[in-house]
């Protein structure tokens, strides 16, 4: 009974928000103009600093790393349709962004809505998720396979050495059950990461135009694998089978109101407020925070704030009894 009540209500959220789902023109054009244009006049000072010293571009780059974030942002509004009005423009703004972001635009999404589509479903885990295992499905698992999902779930290798991989590497490449449609997004991407190379090191060198964008893409990747990590693995997230599963009650039991300080919840893109966005992801990023606010049964839900965020870590089993994740210790390993 008290799932059908939540269900009941999350359907008349939905009704709720309609309004906030239509983009601003001039708020996404400002939002590109003061996400991209910070991020590309940082870059000939970070070649100017490195002339004097390294350790000098290390702060410029993790500023230019929150620009990155922004941006992939504006890249996620895109594939969902919600950033403008005209698929044409939406798809435009989407390569070139997934080209300063690393990441093939198509490709990305198609994971990126199976995700939106299956989040919180035990039953359909795998793509577009983290990896997460139940207590019995661990208990069962080979030597191997425990050893393997305990390096996974390792914060140092998932954020520090995964993240950038991901980014660097798995991105450029394609798999056999891609779409043609997938695989020219990974070559476009590619071509318009190596013409961006091939012009900044024309003026500077490729060593600088290397370590440089390397410095970049390891802050921003680390930061938004982490955010991603929050906003879906946290103490009282829901999850359920697929004959529970419902989206829009998962939408907020699943996901995270991740309350960040005003200034990197600028950088993020309000993507803290994700529970709305996985109820209704055609609200742009720059309506979810006014949502939020002006509807009390979205600030129910409890805030992970940053500090509490880092506790989410230890987290890394799902409990099918107690319905919750667990650490190794609870579960009893």
């Amino acid at each position: 009974m008290q799932e059908t009540n939540l269900y009941n209500k999350n359907r008349e959220l939905l009704k709720l928000i309609g309004s906030y789902s239509k983009p601003d023109i001039s708020k996404s054009v400002w939002q590109l103009v003061n996400s991209i244009l910070p991020y590309i006049l940082l870059w000939p000072v970070m070649i100017y600093v490195s002339q004097i010293s390294w350790w000098l571009v290390v702060p410029l780059a993790i500023l230019a790393a929150g620009f990155v974030v922004r941006q992939f942002i504006i890249f996620h509004d895109c594939g969902h349709g919600s950033f403008l009005r005209s698929e044409y423009a939406s798809e435009m703004i989407g390569f070139v962004t997934g080209i300063l972001t690393l990441t093939p635009y198509y490709r990305w999404h198609n994971s990126h809505m199976i995700h939106h589509n299956t989040a919180g479903n035990l039953d359909h885990r795998g793509i577009g998720d983290v990896w997460t295992m139940t207590i019995d499905e661990y208990k069962n698992a080979t030597k191997w396979q425990k050893i393997k999902y305990r390096a996974y779930r390792n914060p140092m290798i998932m954020f520090f050495i995964g993240a950038p991989l991901i980014f660097l590497v798995t991105n450029r490449f394609t798999r056999r059950d891609f779409s043609r449609k997938e695989r020219m997004s990974v070559y476009f991407t590619n071509m318009g990461i190596i013409a961006i190379a091939c012009g900044i090191s024309a003026f500077t060198g490729f060593k600088t135009y290397l370590l440089i964008q390397l410095m970049i893409t390891y802050f921003a990747s680390i930061s938004g694998v982490f955010l991603f990590y929050v906003q879906h693995q946290f103490e009282d997230v829901h999850w359920y089978d697929d004959q529970s599963w419902d989206y829009s009650t998962v939408a907020i039991a699943g996901s995270s109101y991740f309350k960040l300080p005003r200034i990197l919840q600028w950088f993020s893109g309000n993507i803290g407020f994700h529970h709305i966005h996985h109820l209704s992801s055609r609200i742009p990023n720059y309506n979810l925070e006014k949502c939020y606010s002006a509807n009390k049964e979205f600030q129910a839900v409890k805030a992970i704030t940053l500090k509490e965020s880092f506790k989410t870590l230890k987290l890394k089993l799902w409990d099918n009894v107690e319905k919750k994740l667990v650490t190794y210790a609870q579960a009893g390993f």
